[in-house]
């Protein structure tokens, strides 16, 4: 089932996740609904919250990003209870886009590699180490269980050139190709 997309401005979007445990309910649902939602979106990672619920769970998908033949570079895994451990590497700049805030782009510093350890949908511990653009996507999501935003992370000049384009959105007054679900709304 395809869930709504939650935009910006929402509180959900702005709470820290609380952890989860293997009697989740529905959680085998839960996941399904968020890859569907995901892909129909055309998304490469998807945050609990950015369905509505205030809980440390996401997923990332690299693989779809790669060259044909290239996709085993890539992963794609849900992420639960996740904590990031340690970031280190150069900081780089690449221009980051939210399904939560559509039609907003912007360059975001973020460092080249992070040691994260996580549950997946077993509730088996795991911890890896991701570099590269697969670092960058997990960061991301990461910030959304965290409450951040990636729009919190623009330079200052970069956030004054968006403000009115992110109260179109706080107001649900843009249109999109899926399913949001605005403030008040």
């Amino acid at each position: 089932m395809i869930l709504p997309i939650y935009g910006y401005g929402h509180p959900v979007l702005k709470k820290k996740g609380e952890e989860i445990t293997a009697e989740y309910p529905n959680l085998e649902e839960l996941l399904k609904n968020m890859w569907e939602t995901m892909y129909q979106a055309e998304g490469v990672g998807l945050a609990a919250p950015q369905v509505g619920l205030a809980i440390r769970l996401f997923l990332v998908d690299t693989k779809q990003t790669k060259e044909e033949g290239k996709e085993e570079e890539g992963i794609k895994k849900a992420f639960i209870n996740a904590q990031i451990l340690d970031e280190t590497g150069d900081e780089w700049a690449y221009e980051e886009g939210c399904l939560s805030i559509p039609h907003i782009r912007g360059d975001v510093d973020r460092q080249d590699t992070i040691r994260i350890r996580y549950q997946d949908e077993n509730f088996e511990t795991h911890e890896e180490t991701y570099e590269g653009i697969e670092a960058r996507v997990i960061q991301h999501e990461y910030d959304h269980i965290e409450g951040v935003l990636f729009t919190e992370k623009l330079k200052p000049v970069k956030r004054q050139l968006v403000r009115r384009k992110l109260e179109k959105i706080r107001k649900g007054t843009i249109s999109v190709s899926y399913k949001m679900k605005f403030v008040g709304k």
